[in-house]
């Protein structure tokens, strides 16, 4: 399965208008909007990332077919609004039960979380729209159809949507090597969870703003784990101790 693209100036453009979820537009250029000042303005708009690059990338990409010097991504399902995630947990009569990624950037591991966010009875899960991996056909596979279930939210300022799910009534814990450990922490309540990037764990900024560092005991020689497999037991955590507090 590979990712869809819709290249060619008309084709880009109906597709932006339609509204449907674009996860990013490649155009030719060298950093300046030129014969594309209405796509890019249009992008800017809609908050959809958007790179130059060189004709060549997009040879690659489209096989060489008559791209025109334009082509975007499109994500296979529509994303949700973060106010969405909360209203479901709303709906269900639950405390909020959240997994932000922090520019996780593999897309299989994206696919795992969301699968296992399904499974744990995560009400969404939310990602930043740069410097991370968005919805692909790669996620949605690797996902085995939990992404068609899971709410999935894209934001601008992960630091900022955090401080609004604070303000909400949610304790957000961000997953670190250092930090209490996780078994001894109540993770009961509005729950956020933060997994950071593959390398280079959370950001600074995104650590700051967290309520509480939580880490799992490591006791072998290895001294991280991957980001999925730390992210879904701490989502099965959560889970634990909400069901031990029915």
């Amino acid at each position: 399965m590979t990712d869809e693209i819709v290249y060619g100036r008309n084709a880009v453009w109906e597709l932006l208008q339609s509204g449907k979820p674009v996860n990013k537009l490649l155009l030719q250029g060298e950093g300046t909007a030129g014969r594309f000042q209405d796509i890019v303005s249009h992008a800017r708009a809609q908050k959809i990332p958007f790179q130059f690059v060189d004709k060549a990338a997009l040879d690659r990409l489209t096989e060489k077919a008559k791209h025109q010097g334009i082509l975007a991504y499109v994500a296979p399902r529509e994303y949700a609004e973060v106010d969405d995630i909360l209203a479901l947990a709303g709906e269900k009569g639950e405390d909020p039960f959240i997994l932000v990624l922090d520019e996780v950037e593999d897309p299989h591991n994206l696919g795992a979380l969301i699968r296992t966010a399904d499974a744990a009875g995560v009400h969404g899960v939310i990602i930043p729209k740069r410097r991370s991996v968005s919805l692909t056909a790669t996620v949605a596979k690797t996902s085995a159809g939990a992404v068609e279930h899971v709410l999935v939210a894209r934001v601008g300022n992960l630091v900022q949507t955090l401080k609004d799910l604070q303000k909400a009534g949610c304790w957000v814990s961000g997953a670190e090597a250092e930090g209490t450990e996780v078994y001894r922490s109540d993770l009961t309540g509005a729950r956020v969870i933060v997994i950071g990037s593959e390398g280079k764990g959370l950001s600074r900024l995104v650590k700051e703003t967290c309520d509480e560092i939580v880490s799992l005991p490591m006791k072998g020689r290895i001294n991280s784990l991957n980001a999925s497999v730390a992210g879904s037991i701490l989502m099965y955590e959560v889970l634990r101790q909400r069901g031990s507090r029915n």
